[in-house]
């Protein structure tokens, strides 16, 4: 979390991810090579360092695809989760494949004439105003620049620092490079390849990657539209006490497009915002553990009743006041600042507040 920042502590667990990752990575790339290579019908034969810039760019675009599925993905099975936690080793993983990629095509194509490469790159073919013979190698330069302004503020100093609205914008940046990546694969293949199958692969892996994200979307959005709020003196009801799971929370949205996780723990009712500190991670989504709520995606802890994350870490987040009556939980929609002590609501033994 944020007491300090320190060199990635690797363990089992992450040591293992990356291994995975590694090997994956390389059994593709080997697999792409050794089927490119064969010959063809006509006796052709591929040029190895083309089928290579290609190889190390289908793989940086497939995962880039796995990245931005897994999200959708969580969010409708959390038994993808641990698929999330590590999620940042894969997208620096990416990066670095697509480097390799930028920088091999970077050479073979544009430094055997007078010019700078990088000049050379944006000049060499000004078709800018023709569809068929776009330039496409500059929409993958731009999504290069993306992937790299991303992969360099990975580290939890520049979350920290930037704050963790800019940072998550900044970082949904990436699906503005995935548009250009669809574009210049896309563009690529029908200037260069007479297949469809690029284009093809391509469009599917975008509507795919779509389609996940709009699902989970209408999914989120008829979950709250089904929950029968309704507000009484100023105060939102959210439901019956004991429909809270214990150790866990329901999410309710508020006015002005908030959501408040409200978490039952024992006989007590507390309500934090459902946004983590660390990544507007679901608060909602996690559980009580050792009496702090922790959030699902990376762990963040904070504690119910004031918000703040145990020690020695210091992070807050916002608290709301909660009361119980004739057997409903309500929730003030106006949220404390970050930090704020509140009373937790409790149950009685017959399941309305005691005291």
């Amino acid at each position: 979390m944020g007491h300090q920042y320190k060199a990635v502590q690797w363990n089992g667990n992450k040591i293992a991810y990356d291994l995975y990752t590694v090997a994956a990575v390389g059994v593709f790339i080997t697999v792409f090579m050794a089927i490119g290579l064969q010959t063809q019908a006509s006796g052709h034969v591929a040029d190895p360092v083309i089928l290579l810039i290609r190889a190390l760019g289908v793989t940086a675009f497939a995962m880039l695809t796995i990245i931005l599925a897994i999200g959708p993905l969580a969010r409708l099975s959390p038994r993808l989760l641990p698929v999330l936690y590590n999620r940042r080793h894969l997208g620096v993983t990416t990066f670095l494949v697509a480097s390799a990629h930028f920088g091999l095509a970077l050479v073979w194509y544009h430094s055997s004439g007078p010019l700078n490469p990088f000049v050379s790159l944006f000049i060499s073919n000004p078709l800018y105003d023709s569809i068929p013979g776009f330039p496409f190698e500059s929409l993958g330069f731009v999504a290069f620049l993306i992937l790299f302004v991303m992969a360099a503020t990975s580290h939890d100093f520049w979350l920290n620092n930037l704050s963790a609205p800019v940072w998550k914008a900044l970082h949904m940046l990436v699906y503005p490079a995935y548009a250009l990546l669809v574009m210049h694969i896309v563009l690529g293949a029908l200037m260069t390849e007479k297949s469809m199958l690029y284009p093809v692969m391509t469009g599917g892996a975008f509507l795919m990657v779509s389609g996940l994200h709009l699902y989970a979307g209408l999914r989120e959005w008829r979950a709250d539209n089904g929950m029968k709020l309704f507000k009484a003196k100023g105060w939102i009801d959210i439901c019956a006490p004991m429909d809270i799971p214990d150790m866990r929370a329901v999410i309710a949205p508020l006015p002005k497009g908030d959501r408040v996780a409200v978490f039952r723990y024992g006989d007590k009712i507390s309500a934090v915002t459902n946004a983590c500190r660390h990544q507007n991670g679901p608060l909602g989504e996690g559980r009580v553990i050792d009496g702090c709520i922790t959030c699902p995606w990376h762990g963040w802890q904070y504690r119910p009743d004031d918000g703040i994350s145990p020690p020695p870490f210091t992070e807050k987040i916002a608290t709301y006041n909660v009361k119980i009556e004739n057997d409903r939980v309500f929730v003030d929609p106006k949220p404390n600042p970050p930090g704020t002590r509140t009373s937790p609501a409790i149950i009685s033994m017959e399941g309305t507040p005691s005291g």
